[in-house]
């Protein structure tokens, strides 16, 4: 892999399918795969709906902040995958190459209520509690996925696969 510290870094909004895509990414790449929300709720021994009820949204970016510097600092030849809201750490691009899953919010729903595991995955999301409020959000956040990445991959109606091997022509990996 010839990327910025070797890493992969998926960006997007919540449920766009970033964890499933850098699971079959580090398969293919034969390398590891970490996902910031695991590594928040296990530093934290709290699920993330949990540390945004008792300590609120800013409390949480805090967290995310400390985990960039720590990616920047110590992780190489990863494949990571990020919480919806990880793209406004102002080091993103000091972690690794950036890679945006582009879906629309209707379509980003939809993968969702199609999903194994709905309504878990729909609870575990606190910010998808209001959909006109999440929704625009995600309308947001679409510019700053867009100023962050340094490449864009749509994803909608895609598999994993086919999204794997979009991003190894796009990095020649």
């Amino acid at each position: 892999m010839k990327t910025k510290n070797n890493n992969i870094v998926l960006i997007g909004f919540m449920g766009v399918g970033k964890g499933t895509t850098a699971r079959a990414l580090s398969k293919a790449l034969k390398t590891m795969n970490l996902d910031c929300d695991d590594l928040l709720e296990s530093s934290q021994n709290m699920k993330i709906k949990a540390i945004f009820d008792e300590f609120g949204e800013e409390h949480f970016r805090r967290l995310e902040k400390d985990l960039a510097k720590f990616l920047a600092t110590n992780v190489k030849n990863a494949i990571i995958s990020t919480g919806g809201g990880f793209a406004k750490v102002k080091n993103l691009n000091k972690i690794g190459t950036v890679i945006y899953l582009k879906a629309s919010f209707d379509a980003i729903m939809q993968r969702l209520k199609n999903s194994k595991n709905s309504e878990k995955k729909l609870a575990k999301r606190p910010l998808l509690s209001d959909l006109k409020k999440a929704e625009a959000l995600h309308l947001e956040r679409e510019k700053l996925y867009e100023k962050k990445a340094d490449y864009i991959v749509e994803v909608e109606g895609k598999t994993p696969k086919q999204i794997v091997k979009e991003i190894r022509i796009l990095l020649k990996v």
